[in-house]
Order: C-alpha cells, then sequence, then structure tokens
C-alpha cells in the first residue's frame, strides 16, 4: 500500500497536469517540485562552474572526497535545476558516503539536442581535469537526466574519455518514440505522462530534424557495449516504466551488467519524496548499497 507521503509525488503530478492543460489553473514553479524533499541533515552545498556549467558540489559530512556522483537532473529537458535536485542527491551522497556535483545543463527551447549530452559530457571531463579517476565515479539522475546517465557515456566515448565505474538512472527517459506498452496498461494509473505529451517533449528537445532513433537521443539504439554496470529504479504505476524495462532488457543484450527494480504503486521519479516517504528512502538506500563497491568502497 502506497505511503501517505509518496502520495504528495502524485499530486504534483496531477497538478502539474493541470497546470499545463488548464491556462486559469496556478502554474506550479520548480521550487515547489524541490519542496517535495526534506532537507538533509550534515550536507553542505558549494556553488562552482565545472567545464563552463552552473553545478553545486554536495558535500556530505565525513563523505569521502575523492569518489563522485555526477548528477544529472530531470524534468523533460525544459525544467529542473541544481536548486530543485539539490536536495534529492544529498539524500543519496550522504547515504553513499560520498561527494555529488550536481549541473546546470542547457534547456529547451533555447537548446536543443545534443546540447545537453554535450553539457553532461564536459562536466564529466571537468571532473577528469580535476584528478579524479574514471573508476571512481558514477552517474546518476533522474527521467530525462536518467536517459542522460546513458548518453552521456557514449558521448564520452566517441571523444575518446575513459568511461566511468556505473550510472544509477531512475525513471530514466530513454525512448523518444514513446513506444512502450506502459502507455497504455498504466494510462489509469499515471498522472500525468502519456504518449501524446511524452512525444511533444521529444519532438522540442530533438528540434526540428532530430531524429528520435539518435543514440544520443534514445539510448536503446545505441551500442551499449562495454559500459560499467547500471542500477535502473522506475515505479510501477508511472507510463514510462517501459523505458527503463527497454533498457534493461537492451543492457543486458550488450553483455552488461543491470539491475533493474521495480516499485510497485510508485509514481515518476518517486524518490523526490526522500526524507518524507519510505518508498523513497528505501530506494535512496538502495542506490548508495549498490554503488559503493562500484565505486571501491
Amino acid at each position: 500500500m502506497t505511503s501517505e507521503q509518496s502520495e504528495a509525488v502524485k499530486r504534483h503530478w496531477a497538478a502539474a497536469r493541470l497546470a499545463m492543460t488548464r491556462p486559469d489553473a496556478e502554474q506550479p514553479d520548480d521550487e515547489s517540485w524541490g519542496d517535495l524533499t526534506a532537507e538533509p541533515r550534515g550536507v553542505d552545498y558549494v556553488e562552482v562552474e565545472a567545464g563552463g556549467l552552473p553545478a553545486m558540489w554536495l558535500a556530505p559530512k565525513r563523505s569521502v572526497q575523492d569518489r563522485v556522483l555526477l548528477c544529472l537532473h530531470g524534468g523533460g529537458f525544459v525544467r529542473g535545476s541544481i536548486y530543485t535536485h539539490r536536495k534529492l542527491f544529498g539524500h543519496l551522497a550522504k547515504a553513499a558516503g560520498v561527494r555529488a556535483l550536481i549541473i546546470d545543463y542547457r534547456l529547451v527551447p533555447s537548446h536543443t539536442h545534443p546540447a545537453q549530452v554535450d553539457d553532461a559530457t564536459d562536466a564529466y571531463r571537468w571532473l577528469l581535469d580535476q584528478g579524479i579517476d574514471p573508476a571512481q565515479i558514477a552517474f546518476t539522475g533522474d527521467s530525462s537526466g536518467g536517459g542522460l546517465s546513458i548518453t552521456a557515456q557514449l558521448r564520452a566515448r566517441e571523444r575518446g574519455l575513459p568511461l566511468p565505474a556505473a550510472a544509477m538512472p531512475f525513471s530514466p527517459w530513454t525512448d523518444m518514440e514513446a513506444a512502450g506498452e506502459s502507455y497504455e496498461t498504466n494510462q489509469e494509473r499515471d498522472p500525468f505522462f502519456d504518449r501524446e505529451t511524452v512525444r511533444m517533449l521529444a519532438a522540442s528537445f530533438l528540434g526540428e530534424d532530430g531524429d528520435p532513433r539518435d543514440p544520443l537521443a534514445s539510448p536503446l539504439h545505441a551500442d551499449l557495449a562495454g559500459l560499467g554496470p547500471i542500477y535502473i529504479q522506475v515505479g510501477g504505476d508511472e507510463a514510462l516504466l517501459d523505458d527503463a524495462r527497454m533498457l534493461d532488457e537492451h543492457a543486458r543484450k550488450a553483455g552488461v551488467d543491470v539491475r533493474l527494480d521495480v516499485f510497485p504503486g510508485m509514481q515518476h521519479t518517486f524518490q523526490m519524496a526522500a526524507g518524507r516517504a519510505p518508498e523513497a528512502n528505501d530506494a535512496i538506500r538502495r542506490m548508495a548499497e549498490w554503488v559503493r563497491p562500484q565505486l571501491g568502497l
């Protein structure tokens, strides 16, 4: 049974849908999205510039300094920021006992694909230039940021950069064609996402001449062979459930070590309720326990 605290995530998505379909409805801002997450105690935040991008270090007390999570926020490439997601990734960094770097990549409509994947790759290069061993870096991200946690690795490989140790996408958006059956099977359970909405977001992201099968936009069409282990989390009630399942299947076929956890009754990016909802706290705990040995801890 879904906890009362997790119902706040569902209400958030329902309000976002109402605002999108009814111009007279109250428009939620990014700050209200970040309000889903409780403030993690004992985490310091330091704003920096990373590879020319606004960024923020999340530094839990007594964390290991030479292990880093590169964090890529969600928001459909049209919203989200280091501020909406700092607390979420702060919880994850604290649970894992490592530092995290969250970046502000360029957003649609001012900047279309591949600006976002290039920004994430530039931030990764910046970490390498700081002397961080790639074997001690893991990528993570939610929704569009979850897809970026895979595609940025592909861009890094194109540029001849060493690959990170692992990736942790949750509720990842991996299919710009929105072909998954879960758009139908979860139609009555997901209060925001449907096939039309996701295809609209994809068209804005890809730009006028963009290809929804571009491997750097839809990693389901990429060669994932050689990537490090991937841990995927997804809500059982979300329309993008099959995006996670298809990424899991595609990566396994490429010989990648993959773990997929489906959380029954949960919504898209339910981990945003970290520090409040038991399901979100459980998900953060699982990610932290999984990533520590990937980083040599």
